[in-house]
């Protein structure tokens, strides 16, 4: 097998002319540089180099191995910059997971954030609601997910981003739509819209209901904030969305009141994995979001 450095100690003869030359320009002996070349010949089994006056000229094999010696240090040197590039965070790839209101929320905002600052990383994204996508996270398919916490998850570091209050979404005309907020146990008595699925959201939803004395009455299933402010509008019932479920507007026929004692919050979090190696990227990002958190409604 070649040897990558004792290729290089030949350009450098070829590209000087002389042995002497290339020592000087290596820095090493002229002993070491004849050693050099020796072993090489040994390896590739053929002269590399011949006399020419007081110097040396290159065989064909010799000016071969020096055309595949050019193109390897150019190579090395593209890598050493790409490298470079990479840990500085101007190049890399991020594979993030979220759930739709945390991407118009949050994930549209910090991406164009990171995008205008750092252009040369790429991010792939991924609509994941309402799968969990910490197993993602924990074995490296994924660099980051957007989450509803607080929970624990083995070898996932989670990171705080904003609480995201519930609001109480009512048909008009309701005796309790009047401006002004509302008591979370006002809505004990009234027929309900489901608005989430099963897990972290709606447990809010349901630890906020209990500790207000009650647990609310499902008339319709929807899992869906559109969709359920359908059925409000309807008259079928009344619900709780989060205010970023509710940040780019509301449809027809529905009036939105905040709700206090208590008021049901979810927290939002960026999960990454507790032992994945520094990236400036995923620092980046994560800074991106922080300050779509900190005005979510853009």
């Amino acid at each position: 097998m070649l040897d990558v450095r004792r290729m290089q100690v030949l350009r450098a003869v070829v590209t000087s002319g002389s042995v002497t030359g290339a020592a000087a320009l290596l820095g090493y002996t002229p002993s070491a540089v004849s050693q050099q070349i020796a072993a090489l010949e040994k390896e590739a089994r053929t002269e590399l180099l011949e006399r020419a006056g007081r110097g040396v000229r290159p065989t064909a094999a010799g000016l071969l191995l020096t055309g595949y010696a050019d193109t390897i240090g150019r190579q090395v040197a593209e890598a050493e910059t790409a490298l470079a590039d990479l840990l500085a965070g101007r190049t890399g790839r991020l594979a993030v997971r979220y759930f739709a209101t945390a991407g118009a929320c949050l994930v549209a905002p910090a991406v164009a954030r990171l995008r205008a600052g750092h252009p040369g990383v790429r991010i792939d994204l991924k609509l994941v609601d309402p799968e969990d996508p910490l197993p993602d996270v924990r074995e490296g398919r994924a660099d980051l997910a957007l989450v509803v916490g607080p929970r624990t998850a083995p070898g996932v570091r989670l990171l705080h981003l904003l609480d995201d209050p519930y609001l109480a979404v009512l048909p008009e005309g309701h005796p309790l739509a009047a401006p002004g907020p509302l008591r979370l146990a006002d809505l004990a008595g009234e027929p309900w819209v489901g608005s989430e699925w099963p897990g972290p959201c709606l447990d809010a939803q349901l630890a906020a209901c209990e500790s207000a004395g009650f647990r609310p009455r499902f008339a319709v299933e929807s899992e869906d904030y559109v969709t359920a402010q359908g059925f409000v509008a309807a008259g079928l019932g009344v619900t709780l969305i989060p205010r970023l479920g509710l940040a780019h507007g509301t449809r027809p026929g529905v009036a939105v009141r905040e709700l206090r004692a208590p008021q049901p919050v979810r927290s939002l979090y960026a999960a990454v994995r507790e032992t994945a190696p520094p990236q400036p990227a995923l620092d980046a990002f994560i800074e991106a979001l922080r300050a779509a958190a900190g005005d979510p409604e853009g």
